[in-house]
């Protein structure tokens, strides 16, 4: 690459060499375990739950939750492959659809809703942090706890991906316990609630069914939208299959595991707040306290994994600002999401309204990028024209199709991402732009 065309780009968004790829199989698996065992998921598990009934059965809660994640293992070992085999960020490889400025633009497509669940996490464990207090000192003052697991993540973080790796590595397990031992509690303890209003509902397979598959779905589009942020700190050497287990086998674990949990926290106490429902199910200062620790670290490894990552190379690509000034202006933008709002007792349709909204856009930007990747480069890419403003260019067809995928999509926002996808790879089909030469 001739350095003289060299964006001035931070250094964290250059190519991973294989000597700066320290994650191994087990770790990468663990992170993932501990991504999925995360409060977020347990408050999405109650969403199909109204005044303790569940909209749903038990078969198609779990039947929704399984569709959902067969699709977000094939998506994920599909769009990781640009981060694996290069070792470039996401914010990267949308240049090669986006252009410099355009891929800045898009980026923001992931940086928002990331934060956006940034904020809402760490309210959940800041809630968590103030009932330990609570119960403790009797000193009882969310906000303030919230802005001190802000500053505690954020300083987890700037010590960079290896200590990230190492305390989502043992917050998984702990979190694994903890759910496992609650699921086993709400059906063996509380079976006569868990029957009446889970198991013996009539449910739908219809609308509802379908809405809430997208709502699983839309949970981790974002995650695997950016793939390449995570799969270009993984280790060489592994198949297509390989990373597909490492992906599927802990997804399917800890999402089926949060997403029944939460739904039947729901329905027991019929409070849709993880951290209220739990409080009052065991009833027990000893329990709630241990259990609001190990939300605590829940909410630690999710941000750590999924939501502190992402948005910090949004702002390198932005700004070209280091690490450390990007990781305290993500924690800024966190609070000024407002995470105190999605989610009340009585209900978290909010965050289920917020994830179907944003997949209306991530629907179609997943479809351009594997369409970019796969079928119109046939993932024959030169990495350092990425890095070079001279040949880096964009075109209109693929913003065309984001905008009338996204459009289409939010009409039907119950469906929002199947709809946003396809959509998108038919204006892109129909254009002509997968059938055009690009180098």
């Amino acid at each position: 690459m001739n350095s003289s065309k060299d964006l001035a780009i931070s250094p964290d968004l250059r190519p991973r060499t294989e000597s700066q790829r320290h994650v191994g199989q087990l770790s990468y698996m663990a992170m993932w375990l501990g991504d999925g065992f995360n409060i977020g998921n347990v408050t999405l598990g109650s969403s199909i739950v109204i005044a303790g009934v569940a909209t749903m059965n038990l078969l198609q809660t779990m039947a929704a939750a399984g569709l959902a994640i067969a699709i977000i293992t094939v998506i994920f070992v599909l769009n990781d492959h640009f981060g694996y085999y290069t070792g470039s960020p996401y914010v990267i490889q949308l240049r090669m659809t986006f252009g410099i400025l355009g891929s800045k633009l898009a980026s923001l497509l992931r940086g928002i809703p990331a934060i956006v669940w940034y904020g809402f996490q760490t309210w959940t464990g800041g809630l968590a942090l103030n009932q330990i207090f609570k119960l403790a000192t009797g000193y009882d003052n969310p906000p303030t706890f919230f802005v001190i697991l802000l500053i505690v993540q954020t300083l987890i973080s700037i010590r960079g991906f290896r200590w990230i790796k190492v305390v989502s590595t043992w917050i998984s397990l702990l979190m694994a316990i903890l759910l496992v031992t609650t699921l086993i509690y709400l059906i063996t303890q509380r079976s006569a609630a868990f029957t009446s209003r889970m198991v013996n509902v009539r449910g739908t397979w219809g609308v509802t069914f379908w809405g809430f598959v997208v709502a699983f779905l839309g949970n981790y589009t974002a995650i695997f939208e950016s793939a390449a942020d995570y799969s270009r700190e993984l280790k060489v050497g592994l198949s297509n299959k390989r990373r597909a287990a490492l992906y599927f086998l802990p997804i399917f674990l800890a999402y089926g595991i949060t997403v029944l949990t939460g739904s039947l926290l729901a329905v027991v106490t019929r409070i849709s707040s993880p951290v209220h429902a739990m409080a009052i199910l065991f009833n027990n200062n000893l329990a709630t306290v241990i259990v609001s620790v190990f939300i605590v670290l829940g909410t630690i490894t999710t941000n750590l994994v999924a939501n502190i990552i992402p948005p910090t190379y949004v702002l390198n690509a932005w700004f070209n600002i280091s690490e450390r000034k990007s990781l305290v202006i993500v924690a800024l933008l966190a609070c000024l999401s407002f995470p105190w709002l999605s989610v009340q007792d009585s209900s978290s349709m909010g965050l289920t309204i917020f994830i179907k909204t944003y997949s209306a856009f991530l629907g179609p930007m997943t479809a351009i990028v594997l369409n970019e990747y796969y079928v119109r480069r046939h993932k024959q890419v030169d990495v350092a024209n990425l890095y070079d403003s001279q040949k880096t260019t964009t075109a209109i067809q693929p913003v065309i199709a984001l905008f009338v995928g996204a459009g289409i999509a939010l009409a039907g926002v119950n469906l929002s991402w199947p709809i946003g996808f396809v959509t998108s790879w038919l204006v892109l089909w129909l254009s002509g732009y997968d059938r055009k030469t690009t180098e």
